[in-house]
């Protein structure tokens, strides 16, 4: 029978961030219609969706002038594309002759124009119109004297691509601050994304971001992780942020809810011989090898080729450290890389959404190959995978954690529209939910 432990209250053994916030719940009710109405979706259309920054690829994918890449949302599609000066460009996806879709793929390159194929206007890579079927039939005149595609504020950080549906939207770095700098050790505009997989999941967008926002479902949806991921709330750093945003820091040692935290067990074991510690040394005080094996990757990574631990903390080097950047995206740093969780909401079904992951990684000198929730990849840039969730499954040795999660994620959604539910009813290490929820209402109430 497992044996939980009454944890003390612990001190902080981070910094706290200057903009970090820790305020109380407001009290805001989290009911079950705001993941099932289609009035609650269209008011997060109407009034969150078209405000904030949305991620529309990596700029890795844009190598040459007139590469292009398009990320649909809802019923808007924007394409994203490399100017020749060097820049990248955005604009709604749609030409201005009668309406029709300009480019039907996700990603892909010109040598100078977008042609609309419905009547063949061609259109320059800087939004120009250059050329037009019988340009002298318009009575109001040559539309190439008068007509330009839509642009959209597009700004990059980190090697990621954004877009906003604001013209008036806050510069990138304002709206996300401080995750720059909180993932500021790492070198992401050169990282490699090995995964890039989207699933069509049974439930509602929000499910991600509340998920992410706490770790107090870790005992029981992941138990796998109780010898090797700290996830008591004692242990665990909370913090939160002015523009909605949140980070959450666990320690890569033994769960300390459990009496086997002091037991190096199996899991934590591996990692520890993986770096020449022997697991008999930490016997009766496992929690104290997680100094152990930051000096052990901080001594022994150049020679393993893992350049980059040279510019990660102490921390870094073993700690998960999790951004869930407002409203739907989760970054999720490791030693080993940046887990990439995103979802967007059905165009149609509020019961329905995409979930994306990513996940990207440094180069490893003398690696053609790296370990990934799907086994081993190779070290260049991924393939578009696309599934219905339960098609597609993690690999069991690397924690199958995303299928954990999705499973959960489906029965919540059914539970949620019961008439047994009236409302959540949440933790204090749960206040990073109330407070995305917050956020949303702030949105929509037009207190942002």
């Amino acid at each position: 029978m497992t044996r939980y432990l009454e944890v003390p209250e612990k001190a902080a053994t981070y910094p706290t961030h200057p903009s970090a916030q820790f305020p109380k719940a407001r009290g805001d009710a989290i009911t079950g219609d705001r993941y099932y109405s289609r009035e609650f979706a269209e008011r997060e259309w109407e009034h969150m969706w078209k405000r904030v920054w949305h991620v529309g690829g990596r700029e890795s994918q844009l190598e040459e002038p007139g590469d292009f890449i398009t990320h649909n949302f809802r019923h808007e599609s924007v394409i994203m594309i490399r100017q020749e000066d060097g820049s990248i460009r955005a604009f709604f996806n749609v030409c201005q002759h009668r309406g029709n879709r300009l480019v039907n793929v996700e990603e892909g390159g010109v040598a100078k124009h977008l042609t609309c194929p419905y009547h063949n206007w061609k259109w320059n890579i800087d939004g120009a119109l250059d050329e037009v079927q019988d340009p002298e039939d318009f009575p109001q005149g040559n539309p190439c004297d008068k007509l330009r595609m839509k642009e959209v504020p597009c700004e990059t950080w980190g090697g990621f691509v954004f877009y906003s549906f604001d013209p008036n939207a806050l510069p990138l770095q304002e709206y996300l601050d401080p995750v720059p700098q909180l993932l500021g050790n790492r070198d992401l505009a050169n990282w490699k994304r090995v995964v890039w997989l989207t699933l069509r999941v049974n439930t509602n967008w929000k499910f991600a971001s509340d998920n992410f926002n706490e770790s107090y479902h870790i005992p029981a949806v992941h138990p796998q992780f109780q010898p090797m991921i700290d996830d008591h709330y004692s242990t665990t750093i909370f913090e939160m942020y002015p523009q909605g945003h949140n980070r959450m820091i666990e320690k890569l040692q033994p769960s300390s809810r459990y009496e086997s935290s002091v037991n190096v067990m199996p899991l934590w074991a591996d990692v520890l011989k993986e770096w020449d510690l022997d697991p008999s040394e930490f016997e009766g005080k496992a929690q104290e090898a997680r100094k152990a094996l930051q000096e052990a990757r901080r001594r022994l990574g150049p020679e393993r080729g893992h350049h980059h631990f040279a510019t990660m903390s102490d921390d870094e080097l073993t700690d998960q450290f999790h951004q869930t950047c407002f409203p739907n995206l989760t970054l999720t740093g490791t030693p080993e890389g940046l887990h990439m969780f995103r979802t967007e909401p059905d165009p149609e079904d509020p019961n329905w959404s995409t979930f994306d992951y990513w996940y990207m990684v440094p180069e490893i000198e003398g690696a053609d190959e790296v370990a990934t929730l799907y086994g081993m990849r190779p070290y260049e840039e991924a393939e578009h995978e696309t599934a219905l969730f339960g098609e597609k499954k993690a690999a069991i040795a690397q924690g199958d954690f995303l299928s954990q999660d999705l499973s959960l994620a489906v029965t919540q959604q059914k539970g949620l529209q019961s008439m047994g539910f009236d409302r959540a009813y949440l933790a204090e290490q749960e206040t990073r939910i109330s407070r995305f929820h917050e956020v949303i209402n702030d949105y929509l109430e037009g207190r942002r």
